[in-house]
């Protein structure tokens, strides 16, 4: 029977409650227990796959098809343990199944209410596979006083009630501002968040605190009596260079240590740390540094390619080498040439998208790259844009493009190398979408297994023909094309199974191109880089010896 451990926030969001989770979850790894890390989000969106980037980052999507909130990628990059659809609900999702139900009669004419039915709901997806792990981590998005957090707060604290004591404790996330025109450590915003948390029956067990610095013993004294927790279980969460330096710094703060006292669990198993440690030696201790460009359209806001920042990360740390990785507008390139702005790097990446905005100024980055022999990773729509503008140089279709840009051919004629894909295999069904079906969780979402050609470059990165890689994506590479860009040197070397997807290309005699209609930054760790953004930092850091 698992432990729960729910973890809250509050005075300000964006205080890393997805952080401070995943690296109690690797510390208690650490200490030989099995963990699964959960997300609950009080937003009304049943899943943030319509919501935009520039509104909350990028979607993670989870190997059984689950399109869902970032911080599971960070579950996933400390614990390695794959995220699952059970692992990410939101308030839209909780009441899309209340309702559900009700119209389906299966609460027998009784009325709804927020208080049993939305709660009861909340708490059946608490409960799923708690038989499955020694620790089971469930972090409430937003911060206490959030109106639709209501419903999620009051779910937890019947929980708690329901489980037989000591079986569930409670870790409050809040800040700690420094005023610098006096010089002070202000508690009172935590020691409000906690009044606000206690008002609606919920009591921390531990308080982790964000700070510049560190905690003088003074004010660790104030919060404990005023916010009603132990000295040793206000834990200072200070700013740090790398995120990757978290399990370590919380270990040094006693969290691990503190989490199990509040459990009872004594005595404590001896926690290995060598995995984190020689993660933090690869990030602070490269031998060069290579520079990246991310040529996208959601560049206003990092989080929206989260993933593939630390895909990054972890190829350069697999290479001793840093990783700087800058933004790029592809807008920019159908204004402007785009050879002076991408000629300072070792390296580009063009990632995926939706829409045609900025798609041209991606081909113009995928023709600079296989013109001047610069390492390319295209991703989705990346490597959907490298084939176009393979297609218009290499051949003679000139006029080659995509339907999700060119819907109405009677108004443009084109040569749709990528279409929209209406039906594909998923296991032993058939799966069929429409032009017009709703947007929410209609593409080809999660893992799908892709056969790579013998003795191609991708096969010798993975080091096998048979690999399986997480999609999102609703177009594809029409093969009617694959003849004609073969014999120009664009190779399709990984396909689906049955031989009608392409799922990668690549130029033999280029020194790094390749394109992957999967999202191969979605499965990479710290302690195990993703062999593309391995070997694609490889290439990376030759090339700076070149240029």
């Amino acid at each position: 029977m698992a432990r729960f451990i729910f973890i809250t926030g509050g005075v300000v969001s964006s205080l890393g409650k997805g952080l401070a989770s995943a690296a109690l979850g690797a510390l208690l790894q650490a200490r030989g227990f099995s963990v699964r890390l959960r997300k609950l989000d009080p937003y009304l969106n049943v899943d943030p796959g319509t919501m935009s980037p520039f509104e909350h980052g990028e979607v993670f999507v989870t190997d059984d098809g689950a399109e869902t909130d970032l911080d599971l990628g960070h579950y996933e990059r400390f614990t390695g343990v794959a995220a699952r659809k059970t692992d990410s609900v939101s308030s839209g999702r909780i009441y899309s199944n209340v309702l559900e139900k009700e119209r389906r009669g299966d609460y027998l004419g009784k009325t709804i209410q927020v208080i049993p039915h939305v709660t009861n709901e909340i708490k059946d997806f608490i409960a799923i596979g708690e038989d499955e792990v020694d620790f089971m981590l469930c972090e409430i998005g937003g911060t206490v006083g959030d109106i639709e957090g209501l419903p999620f707060f009051e779910a937890i604290r019947q929980f708690a009630q329901d489980k037989a004591r000591g079986q569930c404790i409670f870790m409050h996330l809040t800040l700690l501002p420094f005023i610098k025109a006096s010089g002070e450590l202000k508690t009172k915003p935590t020691q409000h968040s906690v009044k606000e948390l206690r008002s609606i029956g919920l009591a921390p067990d531990l308080l982790v605190c964000r700070s510049e610095g560190p905690i003088p013993q003074k004010e660790r004294d104030k919060l404990a009596l005023f916010c009603n927790v132990r000295p040793d279980a206000v834990i200072a969460a200070q700013d740090l260079s790398s995120i990757y330096d978290a399990p370590l710094a919380y270990h040094r703060e006693g969290l691990d240590q503190a989490v199990l006292d509040a459990f009872e669990i004594s005595p404590a198993p001896r926690p290995i740390l060598d995995r984190w440690e020689d993660v933090s030696d690869r990030v602070h201790n490269s031998d060069g540094e290579v520079r990246i460009a991310i040529v996208g359209k959601y560049t206003q806001l990092e989080d929206a390619y989260k993933s593939i920042a630390e895909a990054l990360t972890h190829g350069g740390m697999a290479n001793r080498v840093k990783v700087k990785a800058e933004w790029i507008d592809a807008e920019i390139f159908e204004r402007e040439d785009c050879v002076p702005h991408l000629e300072p790097y070792h390296a580009i990446i063009v990632p995926g998208g939706f829409g045609e905005r900025g798609t041209e100024g991606k081909i113009k980055a995928a023709e600079f790259a296989r013109t001047r022999n610069v390492p390319y990773l295209g991703i989705c729509l990346g490597m959907q844009m490298a084939v176009i503008e393979a297609a218009r140089h290499l051949t003679d279709m000139t006029d080659a493009g995509s339907e999700e840009f060119d819907h109405e051919a009677g108004k443009k004629r084109f040569t749709p190398v990528v279409y929209h894909l209406k039906e594909w295999v998923q296991g032993n069904a058939k799966v069929e979408r429409a032009v017009d079906d709703d947007k929410g969780g209609t593409m080809r979402l999660g893992a799908y297994d892709a056969v790579l050609a013998e003795g191609s470059r991708v096969a010798e990165i993975y080091g096998t023909t048979n690999i399986d890689e997480r999609h999102r994506h609703r177009y594809e590479v029409d093969i009617r094309y694959k003849k004609q860009l073969e014999e120009k040197g664009l190779t399709f070397s990984g396909m689906s199974p049955d031989g009608r997807l392409p799922e990668i290309v690549e130029i033999k005699d280029h020194p790094w191109f390749i394109g992957v209609q999967f999202h191969p930054e979605l499965k990479s760790k710290p302690f195990e880089p993703h062999p593309l953004f391995r070997d694609f930092i490889r290439a990376a850091k030759e090339n700076s010896r070149l240029v």
